[in-house]
């Protein structure tokens, strides 16, 4: 007899994941592959979205035919910051711009000049000046730079929801897309921003369903649930909000570490501006006061750099579990050694210096100056509130010295770690099921895991 299942494609930068779940959401199957990136025609590298089409259809076709599972529904939860536009024929045009690429200054201090000042609209909006990581300056740049194409757009969908639409045809917004840092949502106002109506970009958005929203269809001959998709981040954070009561921080770990508190009533403060917190969204629309780090992408610079300094193989880092005694030697004449290449820090230094003969002590003082950046995060995401419960999922968890000092710096918090590879996958096959969570959820499906602070010498 074939087992009932929901199908989940995770979409990540680097790995892209499929992943079988049953009815007690235990994971029963899952695959990865890689996909080399292609360029925009400004030479900047960028998801290659056929590729990416292609085997989204090539792996679900193989599975509706397998004799092992029976697929009732199937989700996408995927990055944000992400836009594919589709002409009036429902091709894609442009290409799915890297939120990593820059958007010229003139454009944004036009955009300011317009419907700022910058610090009101980062309260309204959640979302900072950060270029192509706000999707909806994506939207602005595109029509001011390059108007006779951005005419033939007749939909911008989010990245979640194209992956749905590969396989509904159906184009559609939802509210964790569009509430990630986008500058599109005016959070006081629940609605999209003045500025989005004043552009006439409300034209080209889909209409906004609710993330739970499934649709029933007929596909290959098989009935079907498919599910309208969900932003990553807040697919990491479902799972916990539905099955805790306590107040919680989250921070889920991987090319960005962003730590999440769901727990806000309110838009941002001034302080929290200061602080560049921004918003992303629960499927309820409540927004998430959030501290983005981009830890994963510096961690993988500077220890791909230690690798070759020490000529070390590229994989031993994962096999370094943490030394106290490593640790008392640094800290005794602790100060900061390594350059950051996509962080700000005003404390780096101008040059890295690496003044150990081992690997193991160098990526130990990395560690440690990398989890200083993710505590003054985690703080900027507390705020004055009394939290007691830290959870860490995405792979970090797996990293032994990161949870370590995490711990010996929250000593008065509860640290527990998830299982790295499910989070957002898991939080997308909850969405679209109509299960009630309870507590005792978490640690049977996440592997839970508590921490004790190791007692420094």
């Amino acid at each position: 007899m074939k087992k009932t299942v929901t199908a989940v494609f995770d979409i990540g930068k680097t790995n892209k994941k499929f992943f079988l779940f049953d009815d007690e959401f235990q994971e029963v199957y899952r695959e990865y592959v890689q996909f080399d990136e292609i360029t925009d025609e400004d030479g900047h590298p960028t998801e290659d979205l056929s590729a990416l089409r292609d085997w989204l259809k090539t792996v679900f076709d193989r599975m509706l035919k397998t004799e092992k599972y029976e697929i009732k529904a199937i989700n996408f939860s995927s990055y944000g910051a992400s836009l594919v536009h589709l002409d009036e024929n429902r091709d894609v045009i442009f290409p799915l711009y890297n939120y990593t690429k820059s958007i010229p200054q003139n454009i944004i201090d036009s955009f300011y000049e317009k419907y700022g000042p910058e610090a009101d609209f980062h309260q309204k909006t959640g979302s900072s000046s950060s270029g192509m990581l706000n999707a909806g300056m994506q939207l602005y740049w595109l029509k001011n730079t390059k108007p006779e194409v951005f005419k033939k757009i007749r939909y911008s969908l989010h990245l979640p929801q194209y992956l749905s639409f590969v396989f509904t045809g159906i184009p559609l917004s939802e509210y964790t897309s569009i509430g990630c840092h986008t500058s599109l949502w005016d959070f006081e106002k629940r609605d999209y921003h003045d500025w989005v109506y004043a552009e006439n970009l409300d034209q080209i958005l889909p209409p906004i369903v609710s993330t739970e929203t499934s649709i029933n269809m007929n596909y290959n001959g098989k009935r079907i649930k498919i599910g309208v998709g969900i932003h990553d981040s807040s697919a990491a954070l479902l799972p916990y909000v539905r099955s805790l009561k306590n107040q919680f921080i989250l921070i889920s770990t991987g090319t960005w570490s962003i730590a999440l508190n769901p727990f806000v009533e309110r838009t941002l403060s001034k302080k929290d501006v200061a602080d560049d917190c921004i918003n992303y969204m629960r499927i309820n629309g409540k927004p998430v006061k959030s501290a983005r780090l981009f830890l994963g992408n510096e961690y993988s610079i500077q220890v791909k750099k230690l690798t070759e300094y020490y000529q070390v193989d590229k994989d031993y880092h994962k096999t370094v579990k943490f030394d106290p005694e490593i640790h008392y030697e640094i800290v005794k004449e602790f100060e900061k050694i390594f350059k950051w290449e996509s962080i700000e820090d005003p404390e780096m230094p101008e040059e890295t210096h690496l003044r150990y003969t081992s690997f193991d002590h160098a990526y130990h003082h990395l560690m440690m100056e990398l989890v200083l950046l993710q505590v003054e995060s985690i703080k900027s995401a507390k705020g004055n509130m009394t939290i007691e419960k830290l959870f860490v999922d995405g792979g970090f968890s797996d990293n032994d010295i990161y949870i370590h000092l995490l711990s010996h710096h929250f000593r008065t918090m509860e640290l527990r770690t998830t299982d790295s590879s499910l989070g957002s996958a898991l939080g997308a096959a909850i969405c679209i099921s109509d299960t009630q969570l309870n507590s005792k959820f978490l640690k049977k499906n996440y592997s839970m895991k508590k921490h004790i602070p190791f007692i420094a010498k």
